[in-house]
Order: C-alpha cells, then structure tokens, then sequence
C-alpha cells in the first residue's frame, strides 16, 4: 500500500523512555502516536484476568475494536502485566493480529494526523519497513529500571526497586531472544543512549535528526 504521510518508527528496550519521547515528538508535528507495546498489555490484563488461558478469538476481537483512548489506562503498566505482555507477544497467533492492526493504522491514519509516529519492539523492519526516520532508543538497564520504579511508585504500586530491575532484565532476554520480531537494531535507525539525557535534551535531539528528512 502506498504510503500516505511521514512515518516516525522508534524500537526500544523496556524503560527506554521510547514512548515519552513519541508523544512529545507525536503533538509537536501533530502526528498519530501509538504505544504498540499496550496492546500487548491489554491482552496480558484479559489473559490473567481468565485464569491465564489464551483466547484467540477473544484476543482478536478485542484489538480489533481496541480504541486509542484504551491504551491510556494507567492500570496496563502492572509489572506482571508487563511480563505476560511479552509472553503473549512471542506467541505467533497473536503477533499477526496486532501487527495487522499497527500496519493499518500506519497505512490508514485518521485524516487530521499530518504523520504517524509507533514505538515498539518491531516498528523499525517490520511495522515501518520504509518510514521516513527510524530510532533506537535504549539506556542502560539500572536506569531504565531506576525509571520504571519511579514511575510505578507515583502510581502506589507496591513494588521495590530490585523487583522492577529484574523484570527489566527478564524483558530485555525475552525481547531479544524471541523468534518472533525480535528486538533489533536496524542499519537505518539512529541509535541513541539518553542514559544521561533529561527528557528535553533527548527531545531536542530527535526533533533535529527528524527536521533534517523533512527538509529533504
């Protein structure tokens, strides 16, 4: 399918700040933001909620009739949702469905988005084989994990540092070593570490890196 509007496609480990930076980068171009990884984490909520069995028809039902609004609920960063989430995500079935749902929303936009900007695990080759950017964001694992703490301890989840770092470690095995769209880093992405970056510096960095393919 012919591609319609400029595509910002951003892979990431767990924690990496992938997904603050695309929301950023999404409402600065007024471009469609989408967390691939929650849909995920939406399966992983249904799955441990049925005593964690797997519901193909269930499960597809559900991302089909998945709204954006969906994937903002605060409940999904459940660290044990998180695990699921990645579980669910090597599983072959599955993988299809979500991927088919990201591949037209990339394809298909709502009109009054002037681009469309996903992070994920496999946005950059597979998702967005030909966006117009491609990013790898990553920093390294105690940070992430420092992040991912903080962030659940403003939401009174009760939860220690170390748990957090070695479900970061876990994912981080499970991204990478899946047979199913493994996290990579492509030869066209641009690889940033904002192990040291506040938010708005690593911000200003992409906006750079991206304003010079739109002036092309």
């Amino acid at each position: 399918m012919k591609k319609k509007c400029f595509q910002i496609a951003i892979d990431s480990p767990a924690a990496s700040g992938a997904g603050t930076q695309a929301k950023l980068l999404s409402k600065h171009f007024n471009f469609l933001y989408l967390d691939t990884g929650k849909l995920y984490r939406i399966l992983g909520r249904i799955y441990l909620k049925r005593d964690n069995k797997i519901n193909y028809k269930l499960f597809k039902k559900k991302i089909e009739k998945t709204k954006l609004k969906d994937l903002r609920s605060k409940k999904l960063l459940d660290s044990k949702i998180g695990v699921i989430a990645a579980k669910l995500a090597k599983n072959y079935k599955i993988r299809k469905f979500v991927s088919d749902y990201q591949i037209k929303l990339v394809n298909n936009p709502p009109k009054k988005y002037k681009g469309v900007c996903f992070d994920g695990r496999d946005i950059t080759y597979k998702i967005m084989p030909k966006a117009d950017i491609k990013f790898f964001l990553t920093a390294s694992t105690k940070i992430r994990a420092k992040r991912r703490f903080m962030e659940l301890k403003k939401l009174k989840h009760r939860i220690t540092y170390f748990e957090v770092l070695k479900d970061v470690k876990e994912r981080d095995k499970s991204d990478f070593s899946r047979r199913i769209s493994p996290l990579k880093i492509v030869d066209d992405a641009i690889y940033i570490d904002n192990s040291n970056m506040t938010i708005k510096k690593c911000f200003k960095l992409m906006i750079k890196e991206i304003n010079k393919k739109i002036i092309q």
